[in-house]
Parts: C-alpha cells; structure tokens; sequence
C-alpha cells in the first residue's frame, strides 16, 4: 500500500444494480491514485426515503493515494458516467448509483460537500453490515465499526440482507 486506507460505500437501486456495482468498481480500481484492495459481499435493503425500488449496496476498502478531495472528484465523476443524476431536491431519491466516501486514513474533517468520516456512516445498517465485514475494528469514534452495527435497532439489522458476492 503506497497511500491511505479508505472505505468507498456503493449503492444502487435502479436499472442492473449488480452489474452498476460492479463496473463502479472496476473504474475505480482503474482511476489514477485509487486501487481496490478488497470488496465486501453485496447486501440488499430497502431505500430510505419515498417509496422506490430496494437497494444493493457494497463497501469497498482502497489505497488512496491523493486528497480526499480528489477521491470524492473522481467518485462523483464514476456516477455521473454510470447515469446518476444530482438532484438538491431529490435528496433520497433512486439513483443508479451512488458512492461516499465514508473513511480515509483516520483524518476527520469537514469541508463543503466532504466530511469525514461520513457524517451519518454509523446510522445505516446498509452501510455498516458490508463495512463490518472488511473493517469491524475500524474505529469510528467511541466505538469500532461492529459495535455501531450491533447498537443498530434489530429490526434495522436484519431487513439487511447478505445476497452474494461483489467481486469482480
């Protein structure tokens, strides 16, 4: 690893969700500074916000070797490539893709659209079930990556479900 350690979050609900996944990631791991160590299984669960299709989601863990600013660039750009379409007013709308950067080498900032870690990483089973399962240690502040996800209400928790592998 030449860089920082980072957690990428991946989610889609609309069109291939799986194979959106997974082009993400290839892109990714084919971005300058970016390189994809290891993928989490794939969890469906279904979307917060209006009624709409559920949910595939992933968490990836990559060496990052530039600013979180240019990751979170260069993840936006990967969305935009793959359809996703920013809407202000359509905060938790479907999307056929959707990244955050969730955590990168333990700095904690927030900056404009950037904060890190991700502002609300710790209240979404859909993104701490696939993150605990590459980094349950992971310290995100007073408590690791699994404790998070074990204080998660149990109904929460089990309306997300593991589904198969995301490897590319």
């Amino acid at each position: 690893m030449k860089g920082a350690l980072a957690y990428v979050a991946l989610g889609a609900n609309l069109g291939d969700r799986l194979a959106t996944l997974r082009e993400a990631v290839r892109r990714i791991d084919g971005s300058h500074g970016l390189t994809v160590l290891r993928c989490s299984a794939v969890w469906e669960t279904a979307a917060v916000g209006p009624p709409q299709p559920d949910y595939l989601n992933a968490v990836i863990e990559v060496d990052a070797c530039k600013a979180p600013w240019a990751h979170l660039q260069r993840l936006h750009e990967i969305e935009r490539s793959l359809g996703r379409v920013r809407r202000a007013e359509e905060r938790w709308g479907p999307r056929t893709l959707d990244l955050d950067l969730l955590w990168q080498g333990g700095l904690i900032l927030q900056q404009g659209d950037l904060e890190l870690p991700h502002p609300r990483i710790t209240e979404r089973s859909f993104v701490l079930a696939p993150l605990a399962e590459l980094a349950p240690s992971l310290p995100l502040g007073e408590r690791a990556v699994a404790a998070w996800l074990e204080a998660r209400p149990a109904g929460e928790r089990a309306s997300v479900r593991r589904v198969g592998p995301l490897a590319v």
